[in-house]
């Protein structure tokens, strides 16, 4: 049993689950996952954390791992959160989990008040008849890999960093809605998403790859340019809309996936509607460019990743 949040599911997390899928395979167990829903901060009062993935996606990439893996949901309470450590692992653990080998991060803490570490775990898996182990986090140059150095690296528009320590671009995922038609109005059709719940990006235009929800499966759709903001040229408004290269689907109310592969420019305002075609003409030739060199993750099929 594998635990922890696992937001994001960044390369950190998938060193654990390895690990968790060779312990398993060595001792002739069902490797499994036990993560929370929603995210502990935000039921302990510690502000809106932004989430890296919403939780089907979440599931998705954690079952992504091993086609052997068991996912565990549970939902974090108040009352979860009251719980000592001893009682932790003792109602959660053995009897409603029947866990035998346990693993965390290093870093991991439980119970009241946080009041469990990876020492009080090995005590009380010795205690309660779990064999408790601890992982190093992973690292590179700058430090451990974390869910906090992602959103970081995401709120700076950093992407190369964001897709280093995830392991893949960042998503986001939205409806399309019906916009205004100040993009097909200029020549540049697009789709107007909305409802995103992960962390965002800066404003910005951005080359991106795009899947699309079919039958309850994303399905690789097309490659694009997105512009995230306020639209100054035009005052037009807050949005996020993306030009799809080579396609001219209808997509009202469908559900897609953002892939962010990179941030082009920053958002500025133009001296008019030609300077502005301009320049959009100029980010779809830098997109284009940018998603020609990209293959999906054999991993993620049919989706791009």
């Amino acid at each position: 049993m594998a635990i922890g949040n696992f937001d994001g599911v960044h390369r950190g997390h998938q060193a654990v689950l390895a690990q968790a899928v060779r312990l398993a395979a060595d001792a002739g167990l069902v490797p499994r996952v036990l993560t929370f829903d929603p995210h502990p901060a935000v039921v302990l009062g510690r502000g809106t954390l932004p989430a890296l993935t919403c939780l089907p996606r979440k599931l998705e990439l954690l079952c992504r791992q091993s086609a052997e893996l068991q996912v565990v949901v549970e939902p974090f309470t108040l009352e979860l959160a009251k719980t000592e450590p001893a009682d932790f692992t003792r109602q959660l653990l053995v009897e409603a989990l029947n866990a035998k080998q346990v693993l965390v991060g290093e870093n991991f803490r439980f119970g009241r008040g946080r009041a469990g570490d990876w020492a009080r775990l090995r005590q009380l898996g010795e205690a309660q008849g779990f064999i408790a182990h601890a992982t190093a986090l992973e690292r590179d140059a700058a430090g451990a890999v974390s869910s906090t150095r992602v959103r970081a690296a995401l709120e700076a528009g950093e992407l190369e960093q964001v897709e280093a320590l995830l392991g893949r671009p960042h998503a986001l995922t939205g409806v399309v809605v019906q916009g205004q038609g100040r993009g097909r109005s200029i020549g540049v059709p697009t789709a107007n998403l909305s409802g995103f719940s992960e962390a965002l990006p800066p404003h910005g235009v951005y080359a991106v790859l795009v899947d699309q929800k079919r039958d309850g499966v994303f399905s690789a759709l097309a490659a694009g340019v997105a512009n995230f903001g306020v639209r100054p040229t035009l005052d037009a408004g807050p949005s996020f809309e993306a030009h799809l290269f080579d396609t001219s689907l209808d997509l009202y109310g469908q559900e897609l996936r953002v892939h962010l592969l990179g941030r082009l420019r920053e958002e500025r305002k133009f001296s008019g509607i030609d300077e502005l075609r301009a320049q959009i003409a100029r980010d779809i030739a830098a997109a284009r460019a940018l998603t020609s060199q990209r293959l999906p993750d054999p991993t993620a099929l049919p989706a791009w990743y």
